[in-house]
């Protein structure tokens, strides 16, 4: 037997690097399966279009993704050429001789990898024969009414005759390795296990199937993880096929990977089995070269969406908008599962906080949430014509008294301000400001609602009675549409309106990993997240003091419903209670928490996965080194010296605190002593130990 390669990792420019030079890195093959390449349906396609660059970087043109053809996706995103590797295109050959239609290219994105994608219409002919082979070697029978999971049959069966005539040509040698995810591509990992091909495989679960299911019923989820009959209740919501789909892969696959911690808890229990490896997934961070940077494009950007405003509370607008603080909630419209129930609930007993202290300091907080509308509100409308209006004539006025001032100075006179302004000019203003007068309350949503009575966010508006009313302190709207450029309503998209806002608030209930509050953490944006998604479990093991670097972690797991909803409120109120200067501060901080999330740090965590892989599936080739995978001791953000501006740390004996306190604060605070030992930290070499196991079940958990 010939003497096995070692493997593991040593750090090279912020990348992990073969250690054994004679390891033939250029004879191995990567492959990513998604049916989200060049395919947006969820977050995956962030994760994948978001790694390509650094896996690019490290497997060069030796890395491929596998996906779904859909034409109007190809037309804007694919270049097509010709597969460079002579191997791919032969078996690529092969199987368009047999009447499959393959497509090759480079993705239009970061790092621009290649795809090959495979026309599930062309091959679908074959499905009644593929789904008799799928029974044949899992006993997983696929309903022909679900179109999802006869599409995944297709595709995985695709991908795996794709793998056959790929590895046929390398006599045996181990040469590819094969990266599944989630359940819509298991099929391939599994009818590649049992036809025994030298394939290294690895399988990620995102969120599980059964998992999502059982929170968006209200479930009481964690708290009843090793309860629950999986069987009967993956029946009972007729997902059996999908979770037999999803199981088997996890189990035949060489190396099984979730994104988080919570949700390895998850798959331990729904799923059966541990994860080998937690992968949390990143973002590609591109700094500015001016330090503060993103400080001016907040500023820029809260101005826009200050105009908004202007237009939205006409006839209303009896609160100071540079006192008035922006909050959000973005994603998909799971009331219960992304926290808005909880959130509503907060904003409520806000209102009342801020009503009874009297403060000055308005909070508007927008929902972008897509749901079913007909068109846009009119009076929304109405509220930017009337914004548009008045601008206008306020231009018109002043051109008119520049152009007499101008004049009057020329002649060397002190122009009589009684008289600069005529008749017209008082009228022109006189009309402007009556048709600023409205007699209803600015709206809560900006679209016309589809089946409003039944919406459960304008539901629980009416419920806690958050109208707009010019006696309430937090106001809300409820954008049921994806932001775009080119609305007329709000021209701003995603990045520029989180970017002018001031605190972006996810209290997930379910959130796998939660890439919303990963990306104001990038922008340099506060955000609230919860004990309950991944991310918010990766910053509590990577900061020690979360709430100082902006990032508030409310406890859903630990406390009762009302608790938490009071912790989050706290959380909010003490936000307002910051003056200008501490958030800042605060955001400045936030941004430098941008370099735990790149790419360039926890991409070791898939090479990890990739090498533990070659090591199982060719153990006469390949071997682990003892002490991997990679923990991140040493890789931990310290709590700050000037810890007052943090919301949690900056609340004062009294309401009426001094000045000279505020300086006190000030003079501690050193922005690039912290910036420097933060930048220190982060490039803290990862230690190698074992991977900790996923923590089992605590007493004590409420479902909220």
């Amino acid at each position: 037997m010939p003497l096995a390669r070692s493997l593991s990792m040593t750090s090279l420019n912020g990348l992990p690097q073969w250690e054994d030079e004679d390891l033939p890195v250029e004879d191995l093959l990567l492959f990513e399966i998604s049916w989200e390449v060049t395919n947006k349906v969820g977050g995956i396609y962030t994760v994948i279009q978001t790694k390509a660059k650094t896996t690019a970087d490290e497997w060069g043109e030796n890395y491929f993704l596998i996906g779904p053809y859909f034409e109007q996706n190809v037309k804007t995103q694919v270049e097509f050429c010709e597969p460079p590797n002579p191997a791919v295109k032969k078996a690529m050959d092969t199987m368009k001789s047999q009447g499959c239609q393959v497509f090759f290219g480079r993705w239009l994105i970061e790092g621009s990898p290649y795809v090959l994608l495979f026309d599930i219409g062309s091959a679908a002919w074959n499905l009644d024969k593929w789904k008799g082979e799928f029974w044949e070697v899992s006993n997983i029978g696929i309903p022909f009414h679900d179109r999802e999971a006869n599409d995944a049959v297709i595709f995985g069966s695709l991908t795996a005759w794709f793998l056959k005539e790929l590895s046929c040509q390398f006599d045996g040698k181990p040469s590819i390795i094969a990266h599944f995810h989630e359940w819509q591509a298991g099929v391939g990992l599994i009818l590649s296990r049992s036809q025994k091909l030298p394939v290294a495989t690895i399988f990620t679960t995102h969120a599980t199937l059964l998992g999502r299911y059982l929170c968006a019923a209200s479930i009481d989820f964690y708290n009843n993880l090793d309860q629950f009959d999986i069987d009967k209740e993956a029946g009972e919501r007729q997902i059996y096929h999908r979770y037999c789909m999803e199981r088997a892969s996890v189990h035949c696959a060489h190396v099984f990977t979730t994104v988080s911690q919570i949700t390895a808890t998850e798959a331990e229990h729904m799923l059966k089995k541990s994860p080998d490896v937690v992968t949390p997934n990143g973002l590609n961070i591109k700094k500015f070269s001016a330090m503060h940077e993103f400080q001016n494009l907040h500023s820029m950007y809260k101005a826009r969406i200050q105009e908004f405003i202007r237009g939205h509370f006409y006839g209303h607008l009896d609160f100071n908008l540079d006192k008035t603080l922006f909050f959000f909630i973005a994603g998909r419209y799971e009331f219960s599962n992304k926290g808005a129930d909880m959130f509503l609930e907060a904003l409520s007993r806000l209102n009342f906080l801020l009503r009874v202290h009297k403060t000055d300091v308005t909070v508007i907080v927008f929902f972008i949430m897509p749901a079913k509308t007909n068109n846009f509100n009119v009076e929304t409308l109405k509220g930017q014509a009337v914004r548009k209006q008045l601008w206008d004539t306020a231009q018109s006025v002043k051109e008119k008294f520049g152009r007499k001032l101008y004049n009057a100075l020329l002649k060397g006179e002190i122009p009589d301000l009684n008289k600069i302004l005529d008749r017209d000019d008082i009228t022109i203003m006189k009309r402007a400001i009556f048709s600023t007068q409205r007699h209803s309350l600015p709206p809560v949503t900006t679209h016309n609602m589809i089946d409003d009575s039944n919406d459960p966010i304008l539901n629980t508006i009416r419920r806690i009675g958050l109208f707009n009313n010019r006696t309430d302190r937090v106001k809300v709207i409820l954008h049921p549409e994806f932001l775009s450029s080119t609305s007329p309503l709000l021209p701003l998209d995603y990045e520029e309106f989180v970017r002018g806002c001031h605190l972006g608030v996810f209290p997930s209930y379910y959130e796998p990993w939660g890439y919303t509050p990963a990306e104001c953490t990038v922008m340099g944006i506060p955000s609230v997240t919860t004990n309950l998604s991944g991310f918010g479990c990766f910053m509590q093991e990577h900061v020690s003091d979360p709430a100082a670097y902006g990032i508030y972690i409310v406890d859903r797991r630990f406390r009762s419903p009302d608790e938490s909803c009071n912790q989050l409120t706290q959380f909010l109120y003490s936000f307002c209670q910051q003056n200008r200067r501490q958030r800042i501060i605060q955001r400045n901080r936030t941004e430098r928490l941008s370099d735990l999330l790149d790419w360039r740090y926890l991409g070791r965590y898939y090479m990890h996965a990739r090498r533990l892989a070659l090591s199982r599936t060719f153990p006469d080739k390949f071997e682990m080194e003892p002490n991997a995978p990679p923990k991140t001791e040493g890789f931990r953000f310290p709590r700050p010296s000037s810890v007052p501006p943090s919301p949690s740390a900056s609340q004062h004996s009294s309401p009426h605190h001094s000045e000279a306190e505020d300086e006190d604060e000030d003079e501690r605070y050193d922005e690039d002593e912290e910036a420097e030992r933060d930048r220190q930290n982060i490039k803290s070499p990862f230690s190698l130990g074992a991977l900790p196991q996923g923590k089992k079940k605590q007493h004590g958990e409420y479902r909220n």
